[in-house]
């Protein structure tokens, strides 16, 4: 059994890397310390890079689909992990899950539709209705006992008359691993205004040891007819860069309005390198992933004791699933945009404005990626104490 390290620091700078590379645009500055993207500072799988380069021997790299064995790999992932037992007709590659949510907005809204989300929330989820001129609705998340909950009268409330609820599960950003009778109270209130739900579970992977994913669409019949479920290898296995995502749809007439509008105006053709490597994740990754979830409650445990015992003022939402901690300032009395200078311009680190991820409700907010190793962690720690103490 291979035993691998997460701890190695790499150079990422150079390789056209969004999170090391495109600093200077999103952030005015270079020398920063990149702890925003969503993606990890450890290498790749060794197996899915070794299937890669063998895919490479062959010369010709031309036009490519998903194969059986591709989506065999994919059907056993899902029954595994899920208990979702489905057919290969129910499943869709998608070129990323913000392409995907895009999709489903064309195929089942139009302009003036309302679509509702639950914030804060990753900022796609955000800008892809107001892009889309859809009416974008929030019903806001509290926080009790340091975990991120639904106002089911609220979520009622901003579902009535709307089309689309775009779901994040496990959520980004708190990581909070949604229960199955928190899911089951969703279904049934999008049944009681016929709402199509989208379950983004692009973390489902790395949900944390002590935790268990639900997916969405198997929580009850209900859920499983109105519902897209968008899954992807891409943050478990740190393959983001693959583009490569897959969608689940139970459902038939939902299959067909959303199948027919990818496959009509081809959007959805993979690059033989999505497809090769996202097998490769799912028929190989097992240990590697067991050995990563270890590691990223490590880093987590470590993050927020370090956090609590140097700024107890802090408000951390300890994560149940992937490597994003939710930190909420706040309570330190320092503005929002004060605490973004000193962030940037003293400590020289780069995090996500809380703000992006659903406006002025969450000034004093940022998250920040302890996907790295241990020495990276604590630079970036430090540089915040270094400004706050």
């Amino acid at each position: 059994m291979s035993t691998y390290d997460f701890e190695k620091e790499l150079e990422r700078r150079g390789t056209a890397c969004v999170k090391h590379d495109l600093l200077e645009p999103n952030f005015g500055a270079s020398d920063l310390l990149p702890m925003w993207v969503a993606d990890m500072d450890i290498a790749s799988p060794d197996f899915v890079l070794d299937d890669l380069r063998k895919r490479l021997e062959h010369p010709v790299l031309g036009y490519t689909f998903g194969s059986a064995s591709y989506y065999d790999a994919i059907l056993q992932w899902l029954e595994k992990h899920y208990a979702i037992r489905t057919q290969r007709e129910t499943l869709h590659f998608i070129p990323g899950i913000v392409a995907g949510i895009a999709f489903c907005l064309q195929s089942f809204t139009r302009e003036g539709d309302a679509v509702t989300v639950m914030t804060p929330v990753y900022p796609p989820f955000l800008s892809l209705p107001k892009h889309g001129h859809r009416e974008l609705r929030h019903s806001k998340l509290y926080i009790e006992n340091g975990r991120f909950h639904i106002d089911f009268a609220d979520l009622d409330r901003q579902l009535q008359g709307s089309k689309l609820l775009i779901l994040s599960n496990p959520h980004n950003p708190g990581g909070t691993v949604w229960t199955r009778e928190e899911l089951q109270q969703i279904a049934a209130l999008c049944a009681k205004h016929k709402v199509t739900v989208i379950s983004d579970e692009i973390h489902a992977d790395l949900t944390l040891p002590g935790y268990r994913h639900t997916s969405y669409a198997t929580v009850s019949d209900e859920a499983a007819a109105h519902s897209v479920t968008f899954m992807a290898p891409s943050k478990t296995f740190n393959i983001a860069g693959l583009a490569s995502s897959v969608a689940y749809v139970p459902n038939a007439s939902l299959r067909q309005t959303l199948y027919d509008y990818i496959d009509g105006y081809e959007l959805a053709n993979g690059n033989v390198f999505a497809y090769v490597g996202a097998e490769s994740a799912f028929r190989k990754g097992e240990e590697w992933l067991k050995q990563l979830l270890a590691f990223l409650q490590r880093n987590i445990d470590y993050a927020t004791e370090r956090l609590h015992k140097e700024l107890p003022e802090v408000r951390v939402i300890k994560p149940e699933a992937s490597f994003l901690l939710w930190m909420d300032f706040s309570a330190m009395g320092i503005p929002h945009e004060e605490l973004k200078e000193r962030f940037i311009h003293k400590a020289h680190i780069a995090l996500n404005d809380g703000t992006t991820f659903g406006g002025s409700d969450y000034e004093g907010c940022f998250r920040m990626n302890v996907g790295c190793p241990r020495r990276t962690l604590d630079d970036g720690l430090e540089r915040i104490f270094s400004v706050l103490r």
